[in-house]
């Protein structure tokens, strides 16, 4: 077993030919559930490779899983976003929504940091999202742009499996690859030098 892992660096990437370069292979089983999962990803990717975007994976694999409710778990800052892609998923499933800021919590009363000092301010509640999900039985949640921190709280509380349609980056709409791809960005902020 390797003792630093950083794949990041390895130029060479044997393991697309076959090499276990850590021992892992023998003692890594897929059954049941996992191994239908991993089947229906590797069937989306082989059947649609740069051919669907992302939610239409999601519905595929949400279909081939046979889950019939899905939950969102989203900002309230991308309510929009939340509605349109509700009205999608509900031409094949039963979906229900969690607002971020359920419960409307006053950020005094876990003496949060404020966003706008002298007013009230709900914090969100991510594991108030799971909670309400979880009572929905919902079989796969979808992250709609959570904070970081809350997406990871949810996913730590969530009864069902997780996974992240959008991930919150108002800088760059939302897309936060868009600070790697940038020569400019990773100099000027990051301090990296190709």
């Amino acid at each position: 077993m390797i003792d630093n892992m950083k794949c990041a660096f390895c130029d060479e990437k044997k393991c697309r030919e076959g090499k276990d370069c850590v021992g892992l292979t023998d003692n890594t089983i897929y059954e049941g559930s996992d191994l239908t999962s991993m089947k229906i990803s590797a069937s989306i990717e082989a059947q649609y490779y740069m051919q669907k975007t992302r939610l239409e994976e999601l519905i595929l694999y949400s279909k081939k899983m046979e889950y019939k409710k899905l939950g969102l778990a989203f900002c309230v800052g991308l309510e929009k976003e939340a509605k349109v892609i509700q009205r999608i998923l509900e031409k094949d499933f039963e979906v229900s929504s969690v607002c971020c800021k359920v419960s409307g919590i006053d950020k005094d009363k876990y003496a949060l940091e404020k966003l706008h000092p002298g007013n009230f301010d709900p914090t969100c509640n991510p594991i108030a999202q799971a909670a309400l999900l979880k009572n929905k039985e919902t079989q796969l949640n979808i992250i709609v742009g959570l904070c970081i921190g809350h997406d990871i709280l949810f996913t730590q509380h969530s009864a069902a499996p997780v996974t992240t349609l959008i991930v919150k980056d108002r800088v760059l709409a939302h897309n936060p690859a868009g600070a790697i791809y940038s020569d400019y960005y990773l100099k000027k902020t990051f301090c990296l030098e190709e």
